[in-house]
Formats: C-alpha cells, sequence, structure tokens
C-alpha cells in the first residue's frame, strides 16, 4: 500500500479495518478494497473505523456509495468502532440513521 496516501485499509474476511486519513487522496483505495469485499462474499460486512482519524466528503462518499452497493447485493454495511468526531458528522448529517452503526462487541 502506498504510504503518502495517510490510510491504511486492511482486509480479514468480510471485516476491513480502516485507519488514518479517509480523504480524497485516499478514497479509490478504500473504495476498491470496500467493492470487492461486499462483490465477493455474503452477510455483513464490518467496517471497523477505530483508528480513523479523519474524513472528508469523498471519504464519507466512498462509506454512503459502499453502504448502497451492499444493499443491492443484498448485504449490510456495518460500521463499527466509529470514533465520537466522525459519528457527530454522521448525527449531523443524520446518516445515522441510514447507515448502520454498531459498537464493536466486546470479547468474551
Amino acid at each position: 500500500m502506498r504510504t503518502d496516501l495517510r490510510i491504511e485499509v486492511v482486509r480479514r474476511g468480510a471485516e476491513i479495518e480502516v485507519a488514518g486519513r479517509l480523504d480524497g487522496r485516499s478514497a479509490p483505495v478504500a473504495r476498491a478494497v470496500l467493492h470487492s469485499t461486499i462483490d465477493e462474499g455474503e452477510g455483513d460486512v464490518l467496517v471497523h473505523l477505530g483508528g480513523l482519524d479523519i474524513w472528508d466528503a469523498s471519504g464519507l462518499g466512498v462509506i454512503v456509495g459502499a453502504h448502497r452497493r451492499a444493499q443491492q447485493a443484498g448485504r449490510r454495511l456495518v460500521l463499527t468502532e466509529v470514533p465520537p468526531r466522525q459519528l457527530r458528522l454522521l448525527r449531523a448529517t443524520r446518516l445515522h440513521r441510514v447507515l448502520t452503526v454498531e459498537p464493536l462487541a466486546a470479547a468474551s
């Protein structure tokens, strides 16, 4: 992965961890991983955002686009560990009503 993008997107099956900046420069990388994950499997796609520093309109657009793609595929995109700053933005834009946002279940 290119380090100049300041993003890390790691896929483990139907789970994706996003860390760093999800912005206009890194959006294509995140979009490609999300789309391939949605297209290649079944069930929920979990997107862990605990390491996310910031997202801009492009990054948020990637998430909304992936949500739509998942719906069309009969799947559900689930955002977990959403940082407080990004959660406030989801609430302010009322996207928390459209997107599935859940805390990560504590390990037993």
